[in-house]
């Protein structure tokens, strides 16, 4: 199996003219003139990015979805390369809805007339993992049933195991390659892939991001049925709205895009900052608006998490940014560790101010947050910045907000839009509020402690003496060495002297 696929993959390589990009390598650059002899009858018109970009597509869902991922990775790729893959579509076409039955019945152990009053065979929806179907529960709800799509686990295992080799060669190869950790990017990959494929993973991140959203006159996510929900079945309220990326039909509506625009960045930033935990596959695909003006959040198998010492940082850069203290970026960035220590101040704030000063005070119609990152991106090869791995999908995901703000306003203000929101959560988090917050989930570690805190000091005390003790007797014996030293150094003093005088 992973042979035929290697061998596959080395067809699409050679017929697509891929080689070059391995072939301007110093150390293989004398096989250049081989494959052009061997491949004469290539007929190579198109661009390089293109060509990647349609290579992909032929190799399949898993190289699109790998080229997705690819096309944020602009400190890894050049611009032409990154822009190409941005336009990968994963669309695969539908397998049969009798099938869907089957994985239906078999992972939820009942026939599906006992499951479902409704079931439409044929799908809305269609993707590389998994296909949607409508349906509709005896209780009268419409339901949104996620269907795994069958065979695909030993697809993606042989694909990986591919690109796991892959990023070691670019990791030995390339002079960056140990800078940019290619194979962690293919890890977080693997990672992403083996939790879609787990349909309770979804539906645990669907139920999180629901609770942390309950509520909210901003957003909405639909409520998981667990009784009909397994790992290879996903069972959805169904949601009624329209898509992001239908403006015409938006205004036909009635919806007021400026307020939509503005919720979208307030939205982005409470997952982040507040809760560390985001929708990270917010392409319009997966974005619907309800009739009341608040955004619908679907397909939930890729989600990103962020600790507090990620969030602390983010915001510190972000309001300096905001702000532009480009000092302060800089030395955010050697404080986290992203930076080497030895790196100097000056002129990584230079560096900074240079990417960053030209975006001020225009409308985002007049922002590309891809340029300014590429630039980032250009200037942390200088610097020898080391790539975070569980930064990538939060990039990917401003990027895509981007996009959407771009289209729903494109006179919003970006900076007046999430500066307070970044001023009042820096509050929260270090200001007296964040002060009270502490305290209170402190409070359960400080009950236990306190009943033991005397035993505790009585322990630490008598640990001290011995301390004490110890650093005593190790000085007696320190002064007793030294006065043994002493002496024979002088015994072989008056040696020395005596021979000498004699």
């Amino acid at each position: 199996m992973h042979l035929v696929r290697l061998f596959k993959i080395a067809w699409v390589i050679v017929h697509f003219g891929l080689d070059e990009f391995l072939l301007g390598h110093e150390r293989v650059h004398g096989l250049r003139w081989l494959c052009k002899q061997l491949f004469f009858w290539r007929r190579l018109s198109q661009p390089r990015a293109v060509r990647l970009r349609l290579a992909l597509e032929r190799l399949g869902p898993i190289f699109v979805k790998f080229g997705q991922v690819l096309s944020t990775r602009r400190d890894l790729l050049p611009g032409d390369i990154a822009n190409e893959l941005a336009l990968l579509q994963d669309q695969v076409p539908p397998f049969a809805g009798t099938l869907a039955v089957q994985v239906i019945e078999a992972s939820l152990g009942q026939p599906l007339a006992a499951l479902y009053a409704e079931f439409d065979l044929q799908p809305v929806a269609s993707a590389s993992i998994a296909q949607v179907h409508c349906a509709r529960l005896f209780d009268g709800r419409a339901v949104a049933v996620k269907v795994l799509r069958p065979g695909i686990a030993p697809v993606i295992e042989s694909d990986l195991a591919l690109l796991r080799t892959m990023a070691a060669l670019v990791e030995k190869l390339f002079v960056d390659g140990k800078r940019l950790r290619p194979r962690e990017v293919v890890a977080e990959f693997d990672k992403y892939l083996h939790d879609e494929l787990d349909l309770m993973v979804e539906a645990g991140n669907a139920a999180q991001l629901r609770r942390n959203f309950l509520g909210s006159d901003q957003l909405i996510v639909p409520e998981v049925f667990y009784d009909w929900t397994s790992r290879q079945v996903l069972t959805l309220e169904w949601m009624d709205g329209i898509p992001i990326g239908r403006i015409d039909a938006l205004v036909e509506a009635g919806i007021d895009l400026k307020k939509l625009s503005r919720f979208g960045v307030e939205i982005f930033f409470t997952q982040v900052f507040r809760h560390g935990f985001f929708h990270a596959d917010m392409h319009p695909g997966n974005i619907f608006v309800a009739p009341d003006n608040r955004y619908i959040a679907l397909d939930f198998g890729i989600v990103g998490t962020l600790s507090e010492r990620d969030k602390q940082y983010l915001a510190i850069n972000f309001l300096a940014f905001f702000n532009r203290d480009y000092r302060r970026v800089a030395t955010a960035h050697i404080e986290s560790g992203w930076v080497p220590r030895q790196t100097r101040i000056e002129e990584l704030e230079a560096a900074v101010r240079t990417a960053c000063e030209p975006i001020f005070d225009r409308p985002i119609s007049q922002i590309s947050f891809g340029q300014v990152l590429l630039r980032l991106f250009e200037t942390s090869r200088r610097f020898n910045v080391e790539i975070q791995p569980q930064l990538v999908l939060l990039q990917k995901t401003l990027l895509n907000i981007e996009g959407l703000g771009r289209q729903l306003d494109p006179e919003l203000d970006l900076w007046d839009t999430a500066k307070p929101f970044l001023e009042r959560w820096m509050n929260e988090q270090i200001g007296w509020r964040g002060f009270v917050a502490n305290l209170r989930r402190e409070a359960p570690q400080w009950a236990a402690l306190l009943p033991s805190l005397p035993r505790r000091l009585n322990a630490l005390g008598d640990a001290e003496q011995v301390m004490v003790a110890g650093y005593y007797g190790l000085m007696r014996e320190q002064r007793r060495r030294n006065w043994l030293l002493g002496a024979i150094a002088a015994l072989l003093a008056a040696l020395v002297l005596s021979i000498w005088a004699g």
